[in-house]
């Protein structure tokens, strides 16, 4: 429930066209609405500045398509992540201005009035393996109204790759850094910066890398100070506090 239809309520119990337990009816949904399965929190768009996200592994078809045909009814805007190109087809048969982001996996549903900002963000990944990780940052940050420059596969490995795009690096405001393997590259551009980066480690990677855990120790335990570090695979999570920093 968004600012301008509290206002609406308000307005409509002071002019008598509401009664009071209508009202208060309205609002009770406003902290969340329970549906048996799932609390959704109509109330985050308000705390926060940003509506709830649908995080949709783990749920299954006809669950996520319940949670999106109840905040349809309260939002103009829906925002879901780790959407399978299959439940994007069928939510695509209820809601036509659907918009899918294969390689990111996100779906985004209506239109979001947003604060823009002129800072950049900069994504910046090892390999080309990780630029799905990738985009699910850079596409998350994009969606939350800032400016992003991607710059892919300009790991360890040829550090020359990164050194000659050091002056896109600089102009950023916040970096983000994307990594699987031994997840070096974040330690790397925090060197090189005064900017605060996030490390974003990825699943990418041999036996030894244990899906990202490997990686995201050693970024854990970057010497370079500056360094945060979200969860293995979590472009998500990235993208969004990197909006918050931005702005």
């Amino acid at each position: 429930m968004d600012r301008e239809r509290i206002k609406k309520i308000l307005e409509n119990v002071r002019n008598g066209k509401m009664g009071i337990d209508e009202a208060m009816n309205l609002f009770k949904t406003i902290p969340y609405e329970d549906i048996n399965f799932a609390k959704i929190d109509t109330h985050r768009d308000l705390r926060r500045g940003f509506p709830e996200v649908i995080f949709c592994n783990g749920k299954t078809k006809e669950q996520i398509i319940k949670i999106v045909e109840k905040v349809m009814e309260k939002n103009d805007f829906i925002m879901a992540t780790k959407v399978s190109k299959e439940v994007y087809n069928e939510i695509k048969r209820l809601r036509k201005d659907a918009i899918y982001y294969e390689i990111p996996k996100i779906m985004v549903i209506g239109k979001r009035a947003k604060k823009k900002s002129n800072k950049k963000i900069l994504v910046i990944s090892a390999g080309t393996s990780d630029i799905p990780v990738a985009e699910e940052a850079a596409t998350t940050a994009e969606i939350m109204g800032n400016k992003v420059e991607r710059l892919y596969d300009v790991g360890v490995s040829g550090l020359h790759r990164l050194f000659e795009n050091k002056e896109m690096i600089i102009r950023a405001n916040v970096l983000i850094v994307v990594a699987g393997m031994d997840g070096a590259l974040p330690s790397v551009v925090s060197g090189l910066v005064e900017k605060p980066v996030i490390a974003v480690p990825t699943s990418v990677g041999y036996g030894a890398s244990f899906k990202g855990l490997a990686a995201l120790l050693n970024m854990l335990n970057s010497c370079a100070p500056g360094v945060v570090v979200v969860n293995i695979d979590n472009g998500f999570g990235a993208g969004y506090f990197a909006s918050i920093i931005n702005k």
